[in-house]
């Protein structure tokens, strides 16, 4: 196998690298800068130009991180490199490898639908193709993105109506940022989390723009009050911490978990199912555009999903750890 899961992460022995290493290695490729798959402590990494700053913040300043452009393709120790467009977050990439005509294509996370912060998904053709399955159910099925904005904007628009703030939990890389681009800046202030805040910058050197936000500190805070903000914050800020900050205070959380049949929110007051992962039918559309005559499985669903291909005639196998059980609280879920 030209790729092998080992103890510490997916390894391509012919060119001696991991993917997503789980523990420190010599050379790492990163798909994203997700804190599951950008681990601090390899001696040398390789990710897209996009999204070297975001993982360079993940891993340390100090870390060497190198990159290249989508499409670029290098050589390590004869096996040829190159990274393609995966649609999660701003950087997110597929990684492929070809080897005496041998090609793989490791998916890492991704999404079909086209969004304002981050590079538009790219089906890349292969022989054997790992595909993650966070969301492989069928009744995971994602309505269009400007829909779910629609329903953020009248959520807002109508607590600003009854004298309530808005704080919406969002993961603070990639779904804050793609939950602040949909913002309509005319229904009243923004505000976002310092951990949130710390990523613009990225953002905004790769050309993407955003409404105008207020620094999330106590002055500007006591200002605007009245004025019933918008706040986009990790889930791990509280409800009751806005509270004490912002006074009456409405809150939801945005997740692809969020939809109907997956885990609804308990402690929030709506769900909006925001994900920045394929639904089932786009990790079928992605599985078949690749025309892989291999699928491996991992991160998620993986023997819904495996089950499913085995029976439409596709060699499939999970790779990694088995079904997922349904996690028991939201917060587990930085998706």
């Amino acid at each position: 196998m030209l790729i092998e899961l080992t103890p510490s992460g997916l390894y391509c022995s012919a060119g001696d690298f991991y993917i997503d290493p789980q523990a420190p290695v010599r050379r790492a490729i990163i798909t994203h800068a997700h804190t599951d798959h950008a681990k601090p402590g390899s001696d040398a990494y390789l990710t897209s130009r996009s999204g070297k700053p975001l993982v360079q913040q993940r891993v340390g300043l100090r870390a060497k991180v190198e990159s290249l452009e989508f499409g670029e393709e290098i050589e390590i120790r004869g096996v040829k490199v190159s990274l393609h467009p995966a649609g999660h977050i701003l950087g997110s990439t597929q990684v492929r490898i070809e080897y005496h005509g041998e090609i793989w294509v490791v998916s890492g996370d991704y999404k079909l639908e086209p969004d304002a912060t981050c590079e538009t998904f790219e089906h890349v053709k292969c022989h054997t193709f790992i595909t993650e399955s966070t969301f492989a159910k069928p009744h995971y099925k994602w309505k269009a993105q400007t829909e779910i904005f629609n329903q953020i904007n009248d959520w807002w628009q109508m607590n600003s109506l009854w004298g309530t703030t808005s704080l919406i939990g969002a993961y603070s890389l990639g779904k804050a940022q793609r939950v602040l681009a949909g913002l309509d800046p005319g229904i009243g202030p923004i505000m976002v989390y310092p951990t949130v805040e710390k990523f613009l910058p990225a953002y905004k050197a790769a050309g993407i723009s955003f409404p105008e936000i207020l620094p999330f500190n106590e002055t500007t805070i006591a200002e605007i009050r009245e004025k019933r903000p918008l706040i986009i914050a990790p889930p791990q800020f509280a409800r009751v911490d806005a509270e004490k900050k912002f006074g009456a205070v409405a809150s939801a959380f945005a997740s692809g978990w969020m939809s109907k049949g997956g885990l609804h929110s308990k402690i929030h007051d709506r769900g909006f199912a925001l994900s920045d992962h394929a639904d089932w039918e786009g990790l079928l559309a992605a599985i078949k555009a690749t025309e892989a005559e291999n699928i491996f499985v991992m991160h998620g669903f993986t023997n819904t999903l495996v089950n499913h291909l085995r029976s439409i005639g596709y060699n499939a196998h999970v790779i990694g750890a088995t079904q997922r059980v349904q996690p028991a609280a939201e917060h587990s879920l930085p998706e």
